[in-house]
């Protein structure tokens, strides 16, 4: 495994993190304890020090198996990660809350659900830019950091990320942003990135599979169940995407090498990129993700080792 730094942190993320919205059972697995401690544990095998989660994926369910996992690990081998700004009712049926009050209460609640006193990164959860421009969100954000909640804080940009959001990251103490890219969603690269690497900005790359897409095991015309996220999607544009893949598959994965690890090494080449956080159903699938790092560039300039 590598490691690289978070913008001006002092955090050093596994190039592979473990990316955990899947606990909360909108990916058409309900999880049990047992299977995450095993995906986790394998994790940790493999060198992984980070967890992304957030406070709605399931009512804090997410976190609280990651909790429950802590609370029998030494918190301090990880880099825990988690986000604010809703609140969740059912699969697919969230409010959005980001008044600093409430905002408050979701930090205390998340604290509580993953058995610890501190988060490494809490991140703001696709803030539109009236939500962002709040000062009482931030001042009530920073006195937390100087209390010792939270380490650092981050930004989850929205599926289009804002521009301005990310121009103006520093002035409200934000060290680092998390945003969609993958091999079908290249974007950033024109837009954020830049800003990214002019204010040393950490970036955490959300869905680098593209919601499963890219690990080559979909054909264009399959379907996902009820419960499961993907289904939601729209029909014309899965099989758009998933008729790419095929042909990424066949004119850009070298030969022998899995697609899913071939993806997630393709975002970790990028400069700016300090890390990937792909979801993962079984211990086999974080063994693949973690192979990426082996095929990644070593001399990324944030690279520690």
């Amino acid at each position: 495994m590598h490691y690289r730094k978070l913008g001006r942190t002092n955090l050093a993320p596994s190039v592979i993190g473990v990316g955990t919205w899947q606990f909360g059972g909108e990916w058409g697995v309900d999880f049990t304890q047992k299977d995450v401690d095993a995906i986790l544990s394998t994790a940790k095998e493999e060198g992984i020090n980070l967890i992304d989660t957030a406070e709605c994926y399931g009512d804090h369910l997410s976190e609280h198996f990651i909790g429950d996992y802590l609370k029998r690990h030494q918190r301090e081998d990880w880099i825990v990660a988690t986000k604010f700004g809703h609140h969740f009712h059912d699969n697919f049926d969230r409010t959005r809350r980001v008044e600093s009050s409430d905002v408050l209460k979701q930090l205390d609640a998340s604290l509580k659900a993953l058995n610890t006193d501190y988060i490494d990164l809490y991140q703001g959860h696709s803030l539109r830019d009236h939500e962002f421009d709040n000062d009482d969100l931030w001042t009530m954000l920073d006195k937390q950091k100087q209390a010792g909640k939270i380490k650092h804080l981050g930004l989850s940009l929205e599926n289009n990320p804002s521009l301005e959001q990310t121009k103006h990251a520093r002035t409200i103490g934000v060290d680092a942003l998390q945003l969609i890219y993958n091999r079908l969603t290249t974007e950033p690269e024109e837009t954020i990135f830049p800003v990214a690497k002019d204010l040393d900005l950490g970036v955490l790359a959300r869905v680098p599979l593209a919601s499963g897409y890219l690990s080559g095991k979909y054909k264009p015309n399959d379907t996902f169940k009820s419960n499961d996220v993907r289904s939601r999607h729209d029909d014309q544009e899965r099989i758009k995407k998933l008729a790419l893949v095929e042909k990424i598959k066949q004119e850009e994965v070298p030969e022998g090498v899995n697609m899913a690890t071939w993806a997630l090494s393709w975002c970790l080449k990028h400069e700016v990129v300090t890390t990937v956080i792909p979801g993962c159903k079984t211990p086999d699938q974080v063994r693949k993700n973690a192979q990426a790092a082996d095929l990644a560039d070593l001399h990324h300039p944030k690279t520690i080792k």
